[in-house]
């Protein structure tokens, strides 16, 4: 079924009396599992957890299953006497304090990265688009990846690391840049080119499978998808809907245009890689070089631009009202963009940024906090 979408976030867990980042995840999954089953999943560091929906049908659907996800999660945590948090790094913990779950892969990939793995205690947001074609697949990622820089600076989340104000809004993608076979894809002529590029790196010991792959945007592996990997995990509900329901849009548009023997300009990976690094610097209140134009532009231009591009599908997907979030988004910033408003106002008070954050990654469910 195309257009399908399936939703994963990474959430921090976090201890309510120090804000500290708590490595006792164990205790969540044994209660958790009964709830949430296989949509809750470890990751490599214990104070990381994630949840995944499950397929759905549309923007509305993908709506209650993340409410209902988040809802049961946070109910978890707080049986634990923890919290959930949702920010794409955490404000002052130090990733060498963090117990690393004890699992064959993932102790497999520490042994290969060593300290750059260790280090790479980050949180994201990922959204998966269905499509039944993986050739249409690869042609419709060609394209995507020019809107990388724009949907992830929407998504931009996470300013601050090692209890430092970074100058970036996304710092979390220059902790991830460490890893190989990240960031924006080459381009690839078709789906052979693509399959030919990763049975390379497999006969040549680079990866033994290819979910090892983990750039901004792939043809999943294993599910019939399109993954995007770029955001941020969102402090709200809302964000998480809104940027999917924009993912979603972007696939169905530049598909029809496919389908109506048109297409859309295929850029460079170094000049997307350019506005990528602006996105994760600025985040909103940037500029993105336009490059039909060769110019730079203010974001929020930019992206009512992409919202224009967009608009003859969002009604199709029945995504308008999501979609139409985005605008909140632009005026009131970006979780990056309050989570500096908060530390400002309060001085430097990192733990108030995370009691911010945690209410905020409650809003629109209810726990009895």
């Amino acid at each position: 079924m195309l257009y399908t979408l399936g939703i994963e976030e990474e959430f921090q867990i976090v201890d309510p009396e120090t804000r500290e980042l708590h490595s006792h995840v164990q205790q969540m999954f044994d209660s958790g599992s009964k709830v949430l089953k296989e949509n809750l999943k470890p990751e490599m560091h214990q104070s990381v957890v994630e949840i995944g929906t499950n397929i759905c049908r549309d923007i509305k659907e993908a709506r209650l299953e993340v409410t209902r996800m988040r809802g049961a999660l946070a109910q978890i945590a707080i049986e634990n006497n923890m919290r959930i948090a949702a920010a794409g790094t955490h404000p002052f913990s130090h990733w060498h304090e963090q117990k690393i779950t004890d699992n064959p892969r993932y102790h497999e990939i520490i042994n290969e990265m060593q300290e750059t793995a260790r280090a790479n205690l980050i949180f994201g947001l990922h959204v998966h688009v269905g499509l039944e074609d993986r050739e249409l697949g690869v042609q419709i990622m060609n394209a995507a990846r020019y809107f990388i820089p724009h949907i992830f600076a929407l998504s931009t989340n996470s300013p601050f690391w090692l209890g430092r104000n970074t100058g970036f809004k996304s710092y979390r993608v220059k902790v991830f840049d460490k890893f190989p076979r990240t960031g924006i894809p080459d381009y690839f002529s078709s789906v052979g080119e693509l399959d030919n590029f990763v049975n390379l790196l497999v006969k040549t010991n680079c990866i033994d499978n290819a979910k090892k792959i983990w750039w901004d945007i792939r043809l999943h592996p294993i599910f019939n998808t399109l993954e995007f990997r770029a955001c941020d995990v969102t402090m709200r509900i809302d964000e998480t809907i809104a940027i999917a329901a924009l993912i979603q849009a972007v696939v169905a548009k530049l598909h029809k245009l496919i389908k109506q023997n048109l297409g859309f300009r295929i850029y460079r990976r170094a000049l997307i890689m350019e506005n990528k690094w602006r996105a994760s610097r600025y985040g909103i209140t940037g500029k993105l070089i336009d490059f039909g134009k060769q110019k730079e532009v203010e974001f929020v231009s930019l992206a009512k631009e992409l919202l224009e591009f967009i608009d003859d599908v969002v009604d199709e997907l029945g995504s308008r009202e999501e979609v139409s979030y985005i605008f909140k988004i632009l005026k009131d910033g970006t979780g990056a963009d309050r989570q500096l408003k908060v530390y400002n106002e309060s001085g430097g008070d990192l733990k108030k940024v995370v009691d911010y954050i945690i209410d905020e990654t409650h809003r629109g469910i209810v726990t009895p906090l």
